[in-house]
């Protein structure tokens, strides 16, 4: 459709089904196997492309890895590509935290999950460090006295979106969009701006499968709309939204119920975001889930499908590219500052700290192993370890 296909629309969809399914990290290292895989191994996507996308994605409201997954299906296959990647990222995930939500509601709590989490979420350090160190080197360069020389305002941007993103936990869309700016002034001004005149399957009756309140299932819908329209960034930037709303102004979650929920997010493959369908099961059953979840992704669907067109067709002017670059380097040092985030939360002694280590080591220098078994080292020795102190 949009340039010569390498690819079946069968093929980038059953990728991103195996995606969701395996892909642990949350959106630093989804948005790197993107790349890896679709970029560096099967070449299906030229290297434009790819930051093309990965600008949009960061430019439109919701989960930046879902996004980017929608607009690689939409580059070559237009709207039934996009909306097939989407649904094939998202499903796997979402099915797993509704069977968690169940277990849940079982159980009456996830104290092992912790445990599990302490291992895997310090693996997940070094993986998603590595994803990130590999953007870097793509998108800005090496760590050099020539990469500083040609392209020093792109590391301004960089270190800067890494500072700011660390001191406010969160990524802040208008410094995306200034670095842009800047960028395009510097290299490559539009020629209007010289223009005068012109300005710029458990029990289900036990887990509370089909119990739901319409009221609150309105509620739910409302709530995770807006979380999808006006949350940008990441799966971390939502998390402050989603805990001051679920647990502050619904109360619907308690303080260790939403923290329960971001752990469930962040050791089950796919976006992080997904947690929503797990907060939304545990509010109001299975429709309450689905109605979150799908709250929650049909802003940033929208938004990338209106909006890649048009994006794909001036992306090929100067001032354009120009604009490109600056935010994709405020991106890439956003995502870095998001690793810095996450590992403080996630490395917090010294059995944590070797492990996420080793697996960032491991991920270099054990080619043939894959993210899932890390994770389920990970898994096991953080239990090891916490029944051992």
């Amino acid at each position: 459709m949009m340039g010569s296909q390498k690819y079946t629309l069968k093929e980038i969809a059953l990728y991103f089904l195996k995606l969701g399914t395996w892909g642990f990290g949350g959106p630093v290292a989804l948005v790197g196997y993107m790349h890896r895989d679709l970029v560096e191994q099967k070449q299906w996507l030229t290297e434009e492309e790819y930051k093309e996308g990965l600008a949009l994605a960061q430019l439109a409201p919701g989960p930046l890895a879902a996004q980017l997954g929608i607009y690689i299906g939409f580059v070559h296959y237009g709207l039934l590509g996009a909306t097939l990647t989407g649904l094939a990222f998202v499903l796997p995930s979402f099915i797993m935290v509704v069977i968690l939500g169940m277990i849940y509601q079982v159980y009456g709590g996830m104290s092992w999950m912790r445990d599990v989490f302490y291992g895997v979420g310090a693996a997940v350090i070094g993986i998603i460090a590595i994803s990130a160190y590999k953007l870097t080197i793509k998108s800005v360069g090496k760590l050099n006295l020539q990469s500083l020389k040609v392209n020093w305002l792109l590391w301004i941007f960089y270190v800067m979106a890494i500072a700011v993103t660390v001191i406010t936990q969160q990524e802040q869309i208008l410094i995306f969009i200034g670095c842009g700016l800047i960028y395009m002034l510097v290299k490559s001004p539009p020629r209007w701006i010289k223009a005068p005149g012109i300005s710029p399957l458990f029990l289900f009756a036990e887990t509370g499968f089909w119990d739901y309140s319409k009221t609150t299932l309105v509620q739910i819908g409302l709530f995770f709309l807006k979380a999808g329209t006006f949350v940008f960034g990441s799966g971390l930037a939502i998390v402050p939204f989603l805990h001051a709303g679920v647990v502050n102004d619904y109360h619907w979650l308690t303080e260790n119920e939403f923290v329960d929920a971001v752990a469930v997010a962040m050791i089950t493959p796919g976006p992080v975001v997904i947690t929503v369908g797990f907060i939304g099961y545990l509010v109001n059953g299975f429709l309450g889930a689905s109605v979150a979840a799908l709250a929650t992704f049909t802003p940033c669907f929208l938004f990338t499908v209106v909006l890649a067109p048009f994006f794909k067709k001036i992306a090929k002017n100067a001032s354009i590219k120009a604009f490109v670059d600056g935010i994709t380097a405020a991106v890439i040092g956003a995502l870095v500052g998001s690793v810095i985030v996450i590992a403080g939360k996630s490395i917090i002694d010294i059995p944590t700290a070797v492990i996420a280590l080793a697996s960032g080591c491991s991920l270099i220098y054990i080619r043939k192993l894959q993210e899932p078994q890390l994770i389920a080292v990970a898994a096991v020795l953080g239990v090891v370890i916490k029944m051992l102190i």
